[in-house]
């Protein structure tokens, strides 16, 4: 019986019944100008339903009204592109108007017809409702009575599910712009990946290179030795801060112009920071790298980046062989250091999926893994 009576007690209920009850304002107002032609307002409606806009204010009305609250209430809020958003609009404007004047009609008469048996029971003949003028007066009419209270009850529920379905499905978005909230989302998941490669390269390089020289400096003992540790950790902290602050205000959506991402250019800075972690690294640059296209130098300086990281991480301050070569239409980027005791197994690690993902992205190749007794890093991206 609770569950039954649950609709009384929602909001939604009678603001859906208001939704219903709005056209026949116009409806009733034709009436008292010209109650001969009642079907002038439903033609009226066929020219109104193919304006653009008009689209717009019934679907924000529709929601507003119809769905209360609901998030996501697969009613769209965007004018008509199309010729068949358009006959929909037409449609959904009938549709509402009919049940518009079902709704009504149950308001009145309904309620008409329980007062004037309430009446019969008392004796007193029923004035206005058809049929009900010839029944005899009874006491027993009083068991009817509720009868029309009821049915009004069930007719509000049932219209309000009834209009909020036919919303759904006339004024729901349409196929364009279903494909363009998709896009929109695909965007939206693509460019959080980007971001979280970003600060996964970024801040994982600037963390390892700290935990790396910190340790470093406390197992030597020598003060001259822990200065450069130091200074090696503030640029290296510097460095991260300001990678985090430019995707920060990505994030943030800000207008000022955010700093640009390193290239390849600045690839020096990686290999001093990987030396005074303690890492030989003996690196060799061939090629004019200043000349690479903007995309795949920022690229290939990650990839750099994570490689070194890598180094770092897994197998400590051990000799590191970095290759960096143009040549061909193609950069290619080669990290090589002696395999550390536990082998990362193929495909495992963010760190090794995210160098193969950059450099599909850009049409590009990269293999990690043991090569020749060796733990090798090697991505070839072509430059156009």
């Amino acid at each position: 019986m609770a569950r039954l009576l649950r609709p009384l007690l929602r909001g939604t209920t009678y603001t859906r019944l208001l939704h219903l009850w709005v056209p026949m304002l116009a409806v009733s107002v034709w009436l008292f100008i010209d109650p001969s032609t009642p079907w002038v307002p439903a033609l009226l409606l066929v020219p109104l339903g193919l304006v653009p806009a008009v689209r717009r204010g019934e679907g924000v009305q529709a929601r507003l009204l119809l769905t209360p609250g609901e998030p996501e209430p697969g009613i769209s809020e965007a004018p008509a592109a199309t010729w068949r958003d358009r006959l929909r609009t037409v449609l959904w404007l009938e549709l509402r108007m009919l049940l518009g004047a079902a709704a009504v009609c149950a308001s009145v008469w309904l309620p008409g017809i329980c007062f004037e048996l309430a009446r019969l029971a008392w004796s007193e003949a029923p004035a206005g409702i058809p049929l009900l003028d010839r029944l005899p007066p009874h006491p027993a009419w009083a068991l009817l009575a509720p009868l029309p209270l009821l049915a009004l009850y069930g007719v509000v529920v049932g219209l309000g599910e009834l209009v909020t379905a036919a919303a759904r499905r006339l004024l729901g978005p349409s196929t364009a712009e279903r494909l363009a909230a998709l896009e929109e989302r695909t965007e939206q998941l693509l460019e959080r990946t980007r971001i979280a490669r970003e600060l996964h390269d970024s801040i994982g390089h600037a963390l390892t290179v700290a935990v790396v020289q910190a340790g470093a400096a406390r197992a030597a003992g020598d003060p001259e030795f822990t200065d450069r540790a130091l200074g090696a950790i503030e640029e290296t902290g510097r460095a991260a801060l300001e990678d985090l602050e430019r995707v920060l205000g990505v994030l943030r959506e800000a207008e000022r112009p955010l700093g640009a991402r390193p290239t390849l250019a600045e690839a020096g800075r990686l290999l001093e920071s990987a030396r005074a972690s303690g890492a030989k690294v003996d690196a060799e640059v061939t090629g004019p790298v200043e000349a690479v296209p903007g995309p795949v130098s920022r690229e290939g300086h990650r990839i750099l980046q994570e490689a070194l990281t890598n180094v770092l991480r897994h197998a400590g301050p051990v000799p590191v062989r970095v290759r960096v070569a143009v040549t061909d239409g193609m950069l290619t980027l080669e990290v090589r250091n002696p395999l550390p005791g536990a082998i990362p197994g193929p495909g495992r690690g963010s760190g090794l999926r995210g160098i193969r993902e950059r450099a599909a992205l850009l049409g590009g190749t990269a293999r990690t893994g043991p090569d020749e007794g060796d733990w090798q890093v090697r991505a070839e991206l072509p430059l156009g």
